[in-house]
C-alpha cells in the first residue's frame, strides 16, 4: 500500500472519530448518576421528580424544625447547622468527582457572595419564627422583583415590557397575601416581613455577582457552593460566638437532637441534592421550563404545609397567590418573546378586543 493510500485510510479513520464525537451526547451528570444515555424525556421527568421530592422534603422539614416548642429564637443557629452540613457536602462531592482544582474566583468575591448567602439564608430561616410558612414561600416567588431591579444596577441589563409587568403583578399578589396574612393569621409580625424582604434583597444581588463571578472565571458550582458557604460559616460563627448565641444554641439543640441535628441533616441534604436536580434541568431544558418546574412546586409545598401544619386559611390566599403566578407566568412568557414591546402588546390587546367586539355584533345580526 502506497503512501497516499495510507494518509487517505488515516484521514477516513479519523473523520469517522470525529463524526463519532459529534454524534457522543452532552454529558447530564447529577452526583454519580450519569443520566447522559437517557432521552430528553426521561431526563426532565427525572429532573422534575428530583425537584419536588427534594424540595418537598426541604420545605416539610424546615416547618417542622420550627415547629418544635422554643426552637423559633434559634433561626441563626440552625442556619449555622446547614452551612456546615453544606461544606461536608461540597468536600465530599469534590473527592468524589477527583476535582481539587484550584481557585478560579478571586476571595474578595467569595467574601462579598458569602455574606450575601448569610443574609439570605440566615433571615430566611429566622423569618420562619414570625411568619407563616406559605407566606415566606410566597415573598420567595416574588424573588423576581429584586432580581430585576439586582440585574439592572450590577449588570446593567435591559429587560422587556413583560418583566416589568411581571414584576407589578408580584407586587400586587405580594401586598394582597401579606394583607390577608396579617388579619388571619396569629403568627404575622412585622419583623418577619422586615426579615424575609432583606433576605430577598441579598438573594437579588448574589444571584447577579454569582453569575458574573461564574461566567467571568468559569468556575464549577461545587467551588462556589464550598467558598461561599464556608467563609459565610467563618463569618456566622465570629457573630454568634460575639453575641452569646451560639452557646445558648448548642444548649438548647443538645436537649433535643434528634429533631433539631437530625431534622437538620435531612433538611440541608434535601437542600443540596435539590440544587443539583435544579442546575440539571436547566442545562437540560432551559432556564424558562425550570422556573415553571420550580414554581409549581412551591405551590405544591403551600398546599402540603395547610394540610400537614394547622393554620388559619382564607380565600384571599387564592386570589393572591393566583395573582403572583401570572406574574410568574409572565416572566417565563417574557424569556420567550425578549423583542416583544409595549407596541406589540397593546396591538395584540387591541386585535383581541376588536375580534371580541366583532364576534358579539355577529351575534347581535343573527
Amino acid at each position: 500500500m502506497g503512501d497516499s493510500s495510507k494518509q487517505e485510510v488515516i484521514l477516513i479513520s479519523d473523520f469517522s472519530k470525529k463524526n463519532d464525537d459529534e454524534r457522543e451526547p452532552p454529558q447530564v451528570k447529577i452526583l454519580c448518576f450519569d443520566l447522559t444515555y437517557y432521552n430528553q424525556t426521561t431526563q426532565f421527568l427525572l429532573c422534575c421528580a428530583g425537584v419536588f421530592v427534594l424540595y418537598l422534603i426541604y420545605g416539610y422539614l424546615q416547618e417542622l424544625i420550627f415547629t418544635l416548642d422554643g426552637f423559633k429564637p434559634y433561626g441563626w443557629f440552625l442556619t449555622l447547622i446547614q452551612f456546615a452540613y453544606y461544606i461536608v457536602f461540597s468536600v465530599v462531592e469534590r473527592r468524589i468527582e477527583n476535582k481539587n482544582q484550584p481557585r478560579r474566583i478571586p476571595l474578595r468575591t467569595y467574601g462579598l457572595l458569602a455574606f450575601l448567602t448569610l443574609g439570605t439564608m440566615g433571615l430566611s430561616n429566622s423569618s420562619l419564627g414570625y411568619l407563616n410558612y406559605p407566606t415566606q414561600v410566597i415573598f420567595k416567588c416574588c424573588k423576581l422583583v429584586p432580581v430585576l431591579i439586582g440585574s439592572i444596577l450590577i449588570q446593567k441589563k435591559r429587560h422587556g415590557p413583560l418583566d416589568f409587568l411581571a414584576a407589578i403583578a408580584m407586587c400586587i399578589g405580594l401586598a394582597l397575601f401579606t394583607l390577608a396574612d396579617s388579619q388571619v393569621s396569629p403568627n404575622f409580625n412585622t419583623v418577619g416581613v422586615a426579615m424575609i424582604s432583606s433576605a430577598l434583597l441579598c438573594d437579588a444581588a448574589i444571584g447577579n455577582v454569582q453569575e458574573r463571578a461564574m461566567r467571568e472565571n468559569k468556575a464549577p458550582n461545587n467551588e462556589v457552593v464550598l467558598y461561599s458557604y464556608g467563609i459565610g460559616f467563618v463569618y456566622l460563627l465570629v457573630i454568634m460566638i460575639a453575641t452569646g448565641n451560639l452557646f445558648s444554641g448548642l444548649e438548647f439543640c443538645l436537649k433535643h437532637p434528634v429533631e433539631t441535628y437530625g431534622y437538620a441533616f435531612l433538611f440541608s441534604l434535601s437542600g443540596y441534592l435539590g440544587i443539583q436536580f435544579v442546575l440539571t434541568l436547566v442545562r437540560t431544558c432551559g432556564a424558562p421550563l425550570a422556573a415553571t418546574v420550580t414554581t409549581a412546586r412551591k405551590a405544591v409545598t403551600i398546599a402540603i404545609s395547610f394540610v400537614f401544619f394547622t393554620k388559619p386559611f382564607t380565600i384571599q390566599y387564592v386570589w393572591s397567590g393566583l395573582i403572583v403566578v401570572l406574574g410568574i407566568y409572565l416572566n417565563v412568557y417574557s424569556k420567550k418573546h425578549k423583542n416583544l414591546t409595549f407596541a406589540d402588546i397593546f396591538n395584540r390587546i387591541k386585535r383581541l378586543l376588536g375580534s371580541r367586539s366583532t364576534d358579539r355584533q355577529y351575534l347581535l345580526d343573527v
